[in-house]
């Protein structure tokens, strides 16, 4: 993508199809008279009584416990410097939807228009009733020391500034792993920092708070080394003179166990490498290009630790592993403060989850066999489900402990319960399906190539790094839509009615017509049929010219399935197709299935869609908790309709013991584990969070997943197939750019695991 399309892109994705990226939504009803006047006047006099009787009220009564204000004056704005509050404002909504999709937090994000300290200061103070937290954000340095310092003073709600703070968390958990890989001690360990910003000083102390030694630390900044008898060093710089003889970076490294980077790129060079001590740790943070880039880095030392702020890398210190968690550990005490205590627990957290199993789910999301703490893998991955569950509560203890909590937790069970339950807010399965897919891109025919939605998504999954396109449809009409669309890319079209295509529609006409010479397909026909692109692009994947398969957006589903039925077939040793939808709903994901293809499915048929969609979950790295669904609980009804579906349960019990499915149960009582537990303690799914939901015949699995994407806006995947022989996914009509991207992610993920089999 050129430059200039891809800030395209990001502006229409600001822009529309509102502005902005986040929004307040109302958590109470509103929907009748009495609602409002509870809402509002006369009804909210009585929690503002309460509240001015004691002020702690506020938190019963309003949302400033879960509430954090995203602060900047826009003086030091991601790398693009002292640009102002009104154009910082983009970056502090991306930080207010990272706190709310990481960790349930609301944000209003505040941009202040002055650059005068004691003014942004008691700007801050006056605001401060509002809020539960304040989250400073972008403000240049040594400004906002004093602005940090102050606040943290001054107020008696958690107050932190992440791009200090943040990095030095994440980074310390990182060095106290990469330290014990490498056998070597904190306190004794030399280390060089690249860097004297907010961002370096706060790591430098809090490597100090877990026992670095001043002696050892060598600070560097672009004039190099900073030494004490340097003039106009700031205070904070002074903190971190160093007597020693040394003038230049490279002077630094020699010998040094440890680099950090937080300056610029490409200031670290081999030989600079090639003169640390043995097993060097080396962290080059700098974004998006590091000190030194990674693959040159570990070439020219096979002994090497490395970390970057890259995702495409391991060891990515990214600072969403601390901010998000640390503020929902403090917000959940109510904590004064957010205090080196606090910050400690954090690190100590973030290191020692890392040294813990890693779940599937992970390990799938990002295409590794087996994630272990080792040289490649010292700080958890920014997606890991567990990071909710185990860093906030450390955050909380430690707020306990260090006399900051205001509400202290005593039922730490429930707790964790709690922390679980926010993460059915977000859609973060999707970054993982799409990380899942980059490790191992396969190539993909579109079959509509030469529809504009169809070539865009071909377009976003090329430039994701998650498929290889192969665009099928009128050359002309592709070339033009291509240049529209700023789509330069060297990809292989192919129209499968054009001359060129002769060679390859004969040997496909002649393996079609082998296939099914004696049901009544001619050879005149198999040509024929080659020159409908649905049976072309299905004859590529079947012969190995391409790994998957999309089509099915200008194409009714039953035309398209027809020629995938027919040239791919089933896959080994299965007795039905069927399809799922994965509906990302606000309680999490939701596969629905069967979808698109099984009108009125036996018991013997949906006992087999409920095995097949099991196996489509596991493909997520999620476990399935599926409910067969009916007007019916449990025998409750003798109806042919319900007595199929106790038969299919019935079986799967025999057969699969360890398949947590159960029915048939009303669609109310399988997501509501407390009305489930009440009434139907015997059944499988009591006490489980229900993600599946196999629905007994097609007019009812349709109506309810249309039902779903159109009423609450639900993101759908979907619908994938399932038992097929290799990997074709059918769209549904006009389906959004969105979707057929999501789909072909599905499709590559498909096919590596089919190629594994």
């Amino acid at each position: 993508m050129s430059k200039q399309s891809k800030r395209r892109e990001a502006l229409i994705y600001h822009a529309k199809p509102k502005p902005g990226k986040i929004e307040v939504v109302p958590t109470k009803k509103y929907a009748t008279q009495r609602d409002l006047a509870l809402a509002y006047s006369p009804g909210v006099a009585e929690p503002c009584l309460e509240i001015a009787k004691d002020k702690e009220n506020v938190y019963k009564y309003t949302t400033k416990g879960n509430l954090v204000a995203v602060i900047s004056n826009g003086t030091a704005v991601l790398g693009l410097g002292n640009i102002g509050p009104e154009a910082s404002k983009p970056v502090m909504e991306g930080k207010g939807l990272l706190f709310k999709i990481f960790a349930d937090i609301d944000v209003f994000d505040i941009e202040v228009g002055t650059e005068n300290v004691e003014e942004f200061i008691q700007t801050v103070k006056m605001i401060a009733p509002t809020f539960g937290g304040i989250n400073l954000e972008d403000i240049k340095a040594p400004e906002a020391f004093e602005i940090e310092r102050r606040l943290k003073a001054e107020l008696d709600i958690p107050v932190m500034h992440d791009d200090q703070h943040g990095t030095a968390i994440i980074s310390a958990a990182a060095l106290i792993n990469a330290l014990e890989i490498t056998e070597k001690k904190i306190e004794e360990a030399k280390i060089v920092i690249s860097g004297a910003g907010a961002a370096a000083i706060s790591c430098t102390r809090l490597y100090q708070a877990f026992g670095a030694r001043r002696e050892n630390i060598v600070m560097c900044d672009s004039k190099g080394v900073i030494r004490q008898d340097r003039d106009n060093l700031t205070a904070e710089k002074a903190e971190f003179a160093t007597d020693r003889d040394i003038n230049t970076l490279t002077d630094a490294m020699k010998d040094a166990d440890v680099f950090i980077g937080l300056s610029m790129a490409d200031v670290v060079t081999p030989d600079m490498l090639l003169i640390m001590a043995d097993n060097p740790i080396v962290f080059a943070m700098a974004n998006p290009d590091p000190e030194i880039e990674y693959q040159l880095a570990i070439d020219t030392r096979d002994d090497i630790i490395m970390a970057t702020g890259r995702s495409d890398h391991p060891n990515q210190v990214n600072n969403v592993l601390g901010f998000p968690f640390i503020f929902r550990g403090a917000l959940d005490v109510r904590a004064t403060k957010i205090n080196e205590a606090m910050k400690m627990a954090a690190v100590v957290a973030i290191a020692e989850l890392a040294k813990e199993p890693v779940p599937e789910q992970v390990n799938i999301a990002y295409g590794e066999t087996r994630l272990t703490f080792g040289k490649d893998y010292i700080i958890p991955k920014p997606f890991d489900p567990r990071l909710i569950v185990k860093i906030p509560p450390a955050v909380a203890k430690a707020a306990m402990e260090s006399g900051v909590a205001k509400e202290p937790i005593l039922n730490w069970d429930h707790y964790e319960s709690e922390l679980e339950g926010r993460l059915g807010t977000d859609n973060k399965l999707i970054k993982l399906l799409f990380n899942r897919a980059k490790m191992n891109p396969k190539r993909v025919v579109f079959a509509e190539a030469d529809k504009i939605e169809v070539l865009k998504a071909a377009q976003i999954v090329l430039e994701e790094g998650i498929a290889i396109p192969i665009l099928l449809g009128r050359r002309d009409t592709i070339i033009a839509l291509m240049e529209e669309i700023e789509f330069d890319a060297d990809l292989e079209i192919i129209d499968p009615k054009s001359d060129e295509e002769q060679e390859r529609k004969s040997r496909y006409a002649n393996v079609y017509w082998e296939q099914r010479k004696r049901r009544g397909v001619t050879y005149y026909s198999a040509e024929s049929l080659m020159r409908e692109r649905n049976y072309f692009a299905a004859m590529m994947v079947s012969e190995g010219d391409a790994d998957a398969l999309i089509s099915g957006f200008s194409r009714a589903y039953p035309r398209v399935l027809k020629p995938m039925l027919e040239v791919i077939g089933m896959a080994k040793g299965a007795t039905r197709v069927a399809t799922t939808n994965l509906m990302m709903t606000q309680r999490g994901p939701m596969f629905l299935s069967d979808t698109a293809i099984n009108v009125d499915p036996s018991a013997k048929d949906l006992a087999t869609i409920t095995t097949m969609t099991a196996q489509a979950i596991k493909m997520f790295g999620l476990d399935p908790v599926i409910a067969m669904t009916s007007y019916s609980n449990f025998g409750s009804s003798n109806n042919p309709g319900a007595a199929k579906i106790r038969e299919a349960v019935s079986f799967l019990h025999r057969q699969y013991p360890n398949l947590i499915v159960d029915g048939e149960v009303q669609t109310d009582f399988a997501l509501n584990n407390e009305l489930l537990q009440e009434k139907f303690p015997f059944s499988k799914l009591a006490g489980k969070k229900v993600n599946t939901l196999i629905f007994p015949n097609l007019d009812s699995a349709n109506i309810t997943y249309k039902m779903l994407k159109s009423l609450n806006n639900a993101e759908s995947i979907g619908p994938i197939m399932l038992g097929m022989r290799k990997p074709v996914h059918i769209l549904q009509l006009g389906s959004s750019v969105d979707e057929i991207v999501n789909m072909t992610a599905i499709a590559v993920v498909d096919a590596q695991q089919k190629r594994k089999r």
